[in-house]
């Protein structure tokens, strides 16, 4: 992962909540931020997975904060875009306006509660899958997150985790996208049915450095929600902290530089 380049689930830091100093914060600095009761913390789960995509493509929600406050997805002119993309969005804007048009008046004909039943209700299913998926495949306490000076290709493309989401349902259904993640990164021309393959193969060349977790899906979204709640603001490759402060995985003696080791 890219703190500079990631578009979404980019990682706000120490100084984005104004936390103290790491040498001076108390364990109550980061309680008063980000201790909460657990029936909050599945209120801010559900909202998210209800309507955080459309949130997120409204208001730019936990995307890159280099864009400005009030940027969305669905303005031509939104610096999300390159000018050569602008058509692209207008087109896109008329085909929504259109379907919009259809649901209305096919909602006119056979009442709210079909409406609701046979179209709203799969369509934020739907939309909960897609931003649990992107979630959970880039938001792990255990994934790195590289500044510019440590960034690759390579090393962003593998800092992503595989999940069995839904067993043998999340690959027929899901296009092996939560099984096979870590493939979808590195090749993300090749067709889903080919992932399989490519991940086995993966397997073979990355050994101990390809990443897997079995954790029940709704167990680790709730684990990201509490663990994963900011990075240093120093630092070329930064892990997640949790509510006390705590990391859940550090740089190994190796990876260090010599200022590095100094300052711990």
């Amino acid at each position: 992962m890219s703190i500079e380049r990631d578009e979404n689930f980019v990682p706000r830091t120490r100084s984005d909540y104004a936390l103290p100093n790491e040498k001076i914060a108390k364990i109550a600095d980061y309680h008063e931020m980000f201790e909460e009761t657990p029936i909050y913390t599945l209120g801010r789960m559900l909202f998210m997975q209800a309507a955080g995509w459309q949130f997120y493509l409204l208001t730019n929600a936990m995307g890159n904060p280099m864009y400005p406050k009030g940027t969305n997805h669905f303005e031509p002119s939104s610096p999300l875009f390159k000018p050569h993309e602008r058509k692209g969005i207008i087109a896109s804007n008329i085909g929504l306006s259109v379907m919009a048009s259809i649901l209305y008046l096919w909602t006119k004909q056979v009442g709210l509660e079909y409406f609701i039943k046979l179209y709203f209700v799969p369509y934020i299913l739907a939309n909960h899958w897609i931003v649990m998926l992107t979630y959970l495949h880039h938001c792990d306490p255990t994934i790195p997150h590289y500044r510019a000076k440590q960034w690759t290709f390579l090393r962003g493309a593998l800092a992503t985790v595989d999940r069995p989401l839904l067993g043998w349902a999340g690959r027929v259904f899901l296009h092996n996208v939560s099984h096979d993640h870590v493939a979808h990164h590195l090749f993300s021309s090749i067709p889903f049915y080919n992932q399989p393959k490519v991940t086995k193969l993966l397997k073979q060349v990355l050994k101990e450095d390809y990443n897997y977790d079995s954790t029940n899906t709704f167990r680790a979204l709730y684990r990201t929600f509490t663990q994963c709640c900011f990075v240093e603001d120093d630092g070329d490759i930064v892990f997640y902290k949790d509510k006390h402060g705590q990391v859940s995985r550090v740089l190994a003696d190796a990876s260090l530089t010599a200022e590095q080791k100094k300052a711990l």
